[in-house]
């Protein structure tokens, strides 16, 4: 679960920061938008460079039905509520930077006895893979919303094209440096987020994180850990105007409800229990919060509808799994004898 107390404090300090520092315009400086491209290639690439490939090929297909079907039917569903209510073509760029669940998040419930093996290997790669979907998908959904785009022209279609090249490029990389000293695989991993920062191929850097592996993973968590205190920090500097609480709340409680209809319609046959915890499984973190930076620049207000969002997220999934547990230890009560 995302440390909300965590969260709430760093979040806290940016906006102390940002008002008695009168921190304005932070959006439009140049720096910020090269700054939030490297936290979202720092994170992104801690999500796919976590996925277990082997345990992910045992549960392929309705791995690969939670991330393609799964994603766009919660982004839809959470889309059309927000557009119902507010009318406002940016609600899929809000569904999207919520639709995902939050791997960092999931790893520290995996030695949770309520998962079965089986969920446990379902719901982290659900969470691994559908983290970099959602943020390619919230990147070309710009192009449905922003104002002088023109939909998925030629340009975008380019753009894929040079996504390939990346990681054809990251793949000769590794298999130059897979064998040598790990201080080469470090260097070379460490480039391939910069350049992904810097020319925003942010699929072509997914792709990578499959193969293109650290020997010791515990420096790339403690990046993307880092990467998560920095961006709650810069969205707390970015609330000093204020906070869309009720919108943040429909589209919290819109993703949680999202996360549990494709968990119903995509885990048809697995036991009761593990479609329980599968669907009460949202939670939002890092890649949340970097997307709502990101947008920021284009779209003012994003972060103000998406931290409220968050927090109501995670506030709700520690209540619905409460709630859940109790349910399950009075389901396995043996009956009072008469």
């Amino acid at each position: 679960m995302v440390r909300i107390g965590f969260l709430i404090v760093v979040v806290g300090f940016g906006w102390l920061a940002a008002d008695l520092g009168d921190v304005s315009g932070l959006p439009d400086s140049g720096g910020y938008l090269l700054l939030s491209s490297l936290l979202l290639a720092v994170g992104l690439y801690g999500s796919t460079h976590g996925i277990d490939r082997t345990e992910a090929r045992a549960h392929a297909r309705l791995i690969l039905l939670a991330v393609t079907v799964g994603v766009l039917l919660k982004a839809a569903f959470i889309a059309g509520v927000l557009y119902l209510v507010t009318g406002d073509p940016r609600s899929v760029l809000l569904a999207v930077a919520v639709a995902q669940i939050d791997p960092l998040s999931v790893a520290s419930v995996m030695s949770d006895n309520r998962l079965s093996p089986r969920a446990k290997t379902i719901l982290g790669a659900w969470s691994s893979f559908d983290d970099p979907v959602t943020v390619i998908l919230a990147f070309y959904a710009v192009s449905l919303v922003k104002p002088g785009e023109d939909g998925l022209s030629a340009a975008y279609l380019a753009d894929l094209g040079l996504n390939a090249l990346f990681a054809a490029a990251a793949y000769g990389v590794w298999r130059l440096v897979r064998n040598a000293p790990p201080i080469l695989a470090h260097l070379a991993a460490a480039t391939a987020v910069v350049s992904a920062a810097w020319t925003s191929l942010m699929l072509g850097l997914a792709t990578a994180g499959l193969y293109l592996r650290v020997p010791d993973p515990r420096w790339l968590l403690r990046a993307v850990q880092a990467a998560f205190a920095l961006s709650a920090f810069l969205m707390g500097l970015l609330l000093v105007g204020g906070a869309n609480l009720l919108l943040g709340a429909l589209l919290g409680l819109t993703a949680f409800a999202a996360q549990m209809l494709a968990a119903l319609v995509l885990t048809h046959g697995l036991p009761l229990t593990d479609r329980v915890h599968l669907g009460l499984a949202q939670q939002n973190g890092v890649t949340a919060v970097i997307l709502a930076l990101t947008f920021e620049r284009d779209f003012p207000g994003f972060v103000a509808v998406i931290a409220p969002a968050i927090l109501t997220v995670n506030l709700v999934y520690v209540a619905a799994n409460r709630l859940s547990d109790a349910w399950g230890a009075r389901r396995a009560l043996p009956s009072t004898p008469p």
